[in-house]
């Protein structure tokens, strides 16, 4: 099996460890050891990487990946492409996503039913290039709620799944996973951009809800949600849903419920939205207009509550609905920093939210986003300390090497070196 020798690094292991000066192997798609000792001798390997004055990392997750959305300005442009164009713009997308050091997505919806899935079994037959991938459902939501374009006088075909009562809800949700979806996504509360369905109501009822839980668990697969509100996030926890996007308004029997099933349900607050659009908004979201919506009342929302959940332990994700015109695909390590600027991370902490947490929502083997001894190899080398800094990795041109599942997708130029007959050099 290949093996891959990285030495000189400062490693950080994403464990809650300080970081430390060591070598790490690689053999095949694991990482076979992490010698700590600066007197060990190195092992032999078939290439040799010298990682002198960088950063040792895993790989980023992106915890809210909508891959098919090409930065989009409404939509329409989500409908509007064949599904032929269409995937071609995910596949490029998952390309772009893996320059910027996100080897996992995990998919929150996609704009199509297949895209994802289309996408994932490319990248993973080697085919294209690309980040792991949970392919995530279209948007599953209720008659009148988020995501319905219809009106009686003009249905449309839009980018979810429209479903009314339990007995409608499983039978999308097994159609969904005939279609190869990992993830389920429920569009349970309202949104700021559906008037009629405004953040704080709760369309779709439990009963719906638990009926998508039980039904995608019973296959194997998971269940995310959108909830804004406080009862629909309610719903969620007691049905047994695994991830949940955006909770911004909560009482203290919603955070006390999430602290209780803080080990099973993941959460990502989904900042970047939002204040990308009272920052970068223009000129397809007036300031005006992201006020007009309820906009900075949410921030303020989601900075108590998300707070409040930080202190109580809960497992954050980095992704804040990436791949729209104002909020880009390829700028989501931007939400590290928001992370810290608006819930109170420190640098470790943070970045702990973007690789350890986003691994353990991608898999339930506990074997990604960690720099450990039988973890999958999935890691960066970052010309630069992001522990200092963390926005050096929104930058590409700072990440010296790109190692997805093993592979090097990208290096800088005189980095990686054929091994030499004598290797027992020290680190």
């Amino acid at each position: 099996m290949p093996t891959t020798l990285i030495t000189n690094a400062t490693i950080w292991d994403a464990t809650g460890a300080a970081p430390f000066a060591g070598a790490l192997l690689v053999e095949d798609n694991r990482i076979r050891s992490v010698t700590a000792s600066a007197a060990a001798p190195l092992p032999p390997a078939d290439q040799i990487i010298d990682g002198n004055g960088m950063i040792l990392m895993p790989g980023l997750t992106e915890g809210h990946a909508h891959i098919s959305f090409g930065d989009a300005a409404s939509t329409e442009d989500l409908i509007s492409p064949s599904p032929e164009a269409h995937t071609l713009i995910t596949a490029r997308m998952a390309k772009l996503l893996l320059d910027q050091g996100f080897t996992s997505c995990y998919g929150a919806s996609a704009a199509k039913l297949k895209l994802d899935v289309a996408v994932r079994d490319a990248v993973d037959a080697g085919h294209i290039p690309g980040p792991r991938i949970r392919a995530g459902s279209t948007e599953i939501t209720v008659t009148g709620g988020m995501g319905d374009e219809s009106k009686l006088h003009n249905p449309r075909i839009g980018i979810s799944c429209v479903v009314d009562g339990p007995e409608e809800m499983r039978k999308a949700v097994r159609l969904a996973i005939r279609e190869g979806c990992d993830n389920i996504k429920l569009d349970v509360s309202g949104d700021p951009f559906y008037p009629g369905s405004p953040a704080h109501v709760t369309p779709m009822s439990f009963e719906e809800v638990k009926m998508a839980v039980d039904t995608a668990h019973a296959f194997g697969r998971k269940v995310n949600a959108h909830s804004r509100s406080i009862e629909g996030t309610k719903h969620c926890i007691r049905a047994g849903v695994d991830g949940l996007f955006h909770v911004e308004y909560a009482d203290e029997e919603m955070l006390d419920m999430l602290e209780e099933a803080r080990d099973r349900i993941v959460i990502a607050p989904s900042i970047g939205l939002f204040h990308s659009m009272i920052h970068y908004g223009e000129p397809w979201i007036p300031r005006a207009v992201a006020e007009a919506m309820g906009i900075p009342a949410l921030i303020e929302q989601s900075v108590n509550t998300h707070t409040a959940l930080r202190k109580r332990g809960i497992r954050h994700l980095i992704g804040g609905d990436y791949g729209l015109a104002w909020n880009r695909q390829g700028t989501n390590a931007r939400d590290i920093k928001l992370l810290m600027d608006y819930y109170g991370y420190d640098a470790p902490g943070a970045l702990a939210c973007a690789t350890r947490n986003g691994g353990e929502a991608m898999r339930d083997e506990g074997d990604l986003g960690t720099l450990t001894p039988g973890a999958l190899a999935d890691m960066l080398l970052v010309d630069g300390d992001p522990l200092a800094d963390v926005t050096i990795l929104e930058d590409k041109n700072r990440l010296a090497m790109v190692m997805k599942d093993g592979v090097i997708h990208s290096i800088a130029p005189g980095l990686c070196t054929p091994a030499a007959s004598d290797q027992r050099r020290v680190v």
